[in-house]
């Protein structure tokens, strides 16, 4: 392992502490939020939703199995930084090509060791969320101090500029098949969707496709009314509006397009930052939580079947119980009982705020995109 670098840490409520850097050097700021999945730290860290995060992973040893190509939910890496308790920089697994350290190098994403993870997060769960600078250039507390309060709050910032394809593709690849060691082959297209990319994971993607969905990608900055034409000449027979980072409420623009596809009646499934960004269109503002939901191992109900399912999840805002005014609650959250998915009412619309896709996690609740293919090939009144 190449030496480690100083690192300082300031945190919001004052909290100051000295660490090691193995990832890019410089400063850099962010919120801070725990996950407490035990795998699957490469596709966290390229998702796009942690972007203005640093990430602190509740498994103790990080990177023992490298990195490949395969296990990347975007093309570049949106996170501020990773902080673990220990970084291991010898590589023992037979997918991996490179190392960690290289990997967040390349990307300009700090890597923080040597902290006490376990306190960091039991401060998280009793403080909330909160806003952190690490630098390798400044050491002083009242330099730290000074540079994270001039800094923007992640609530100010249109994150979804940054991680949203700029123009319009056609999504190819299917599920990743780890018997044969390549992407499955798609099932040929039943019905074509439109996939509003907010910082889309690879894998919602893929498991659209998966289930015979012919998927157009197109940036945030979409037009509705274009769309709505393409859904009435039949071109189209759905609405995928995919998960992102920040806080919805920031996102007026595209709430406003999303309301004109709600009027039309178009069939739309939601995950994440897209069941808030449907909340919000209908009227029913989003809050934010105390320190949120991330990691791969939460309890949800399935209220229509009953089942106890198992999810993957990286959210901090949630939407409200009012929603129930005008949808049906399809799914809550075991650990607090808030709001996992709804159904709406005399509308062919549901969501979740879960990621029934996983990667990394459980994919109990992948069933959710073959109904949404089921409801995109029914008859719309």
């Amino acid at each position: 392992m190449s030496e480690l670098k100083d690192v300082s840490l300031y945190f919001a409520n004052g909290l100051s502490l000295k660490a090691k850097s193995f990832g890019a050097e410089g400063t850099f700021v962010g919120e801070v939020v725990f996950n407490t999945s035990m795998t699957g730290y490469q596709e966290i860290i390229t998702d796009p939703s942690y972007a203005g995060q640093f990430v602190i992973f509740s498994m103790p040893e990080i990177g023992i199995v490298g990195v490949n190509e395969y296990d990347n939910e975007s093309k570049s890496a949106s996170c501020v930084g990773v902080i673990v308790s220990s970084y291991n920089d010898y590589v023992s697994n037979f997918r991996s090509q490179g190392s960690l350290a290289d990997f967040l190098k390349s990307r300009n994403i700090m890597g923080i060791c040597n902290v006490d993870t376990r306190g960091l997060i039991k401060l998280l769960t009793k403080q909330g969320a909160m806003n952190m600078i690490a630098s390798t250039q400044m050491s002083q507390i009242d330099e730290l101090r000074e540079a994270l309060e001039s800094a923007p709050d992640i609530s100010q910032i249109n994150f979804i500029e940054q991680v949203s394809t700029k123009t319009p593709y056609t999504h190819t690849d299917s599920v990743f098949d780890f018997a044969s060691f390549s992407f499955a082959k798609p099932k040929s297209p039943k019905a074509k969707i439109i996939a509003i990319d907010f910082g889309a994971k690879a894998n919602i993607l893929n498991e659209l496709t998966s289930v015979g969905l012919e998927v157009e990608v197109m940036p945030h900055t979409f037009k509705a009314d274009e769309i709505v034409e393409r859904f009435q000449k039949g071109e189209i027979q759905g609405v995928f509006l995919s998960n992102g980072p920040g806080d919805p409420l920031v996102l007026c623009n595209e709430v406003e397009q999303i309301k004109l596809l709600i009027e039309a009646n178009i069939p739309i499934f939601g995950i994440c930052l897209g069941h808030q960004l449907l909340s919000i269109a209908h009227g029913y503002p989003t809050h934010k939580l105390k320190f949120g939901h991330h990691g791969g191992n939460h309890p949800i109900k399935n209220l229509q079947s009953g089942a106890v399912e198992i999810t993957a999840q990286n959210h901090n805002y949630c939407v409200p119980e009012s929603i129930s005014e005008i949808a049906t609650i399809t799914h809550r959250n075991l650990f607090d009982n808030t709001i996992e998915g709804v159904r709406y009412k005399n509308k062919p619309i549901f969501s979740v705020q879960h990621h029934p896709e996983a990667s990394p996690g459980p994919k109990e609740a992948r069933i959710l995109f073959q109904d949404f293919a089921t409801l995109c090939l029914k008859p719309q009144s």
